[in-house]
């Protein structure tokens, strides 16, 4: 993940201490966590405020849920790259946030390993969707 500034990530998840583990890993893959939320309301207003590079965004949590706030984030940015952070019980719903524009999912029960390797596979195929889409537009 080097480029020449460091990936802005948001966290959302209810529980601190999930919370906590992520953001230590992306820190040692050398992302900058810009903005940390509980709740849906609280991701939404600090997508907003931080324009993040990515959003590691929890289904289920109170207040909002994460497939809302996940709808108000892609209404504000339709591009904006969310990986959904899901437990075994709510794979139903990751299916819908995959059909709202998630980029992909990660259970929570994963390794540190595949937690890594599935948002770096992530990042990589959106940057590449994306510079496919700046030549179309050129």
């Amino acid at each position: 993940m080097s480029e020449k500034r460091k990936i802005r990530v948001l966290l959302v998840d209810d529980d601190s201490h999930d919370r906590i583990l992520v953001r230590q890993l992306f820190i040692s893959m050398g992302a900058d966590v810009v903005a940390e939320a509980s709740d849906g309301a609280e991701a939404v207003e600090a997508f907003e405020q931080t324009k993040p590079d990515i959003v590691l965004l929890d289904v289920n949590m109170p207040r909002m849920d994460g497939v809302h706030a996940l709808k108000r984030i892609r209404e504000m940015a339709p591009g904006a790259f969310v990986v959904m952070l899901a437990s075994l019980s709510s794979m139903e719903i990751v299916d819908e946030c995959i059909k709202q524009g998630a980029a992909g999912y990660i259970r929570k029960d994963a390794s540190t390993a595949q937690i890594k390797r599935t948002i770096l596979e992530s990042w990589k195929e959106y940057l590449g969707a994306t510079k496919k889409q700046d030549g179309e537009k050129s």
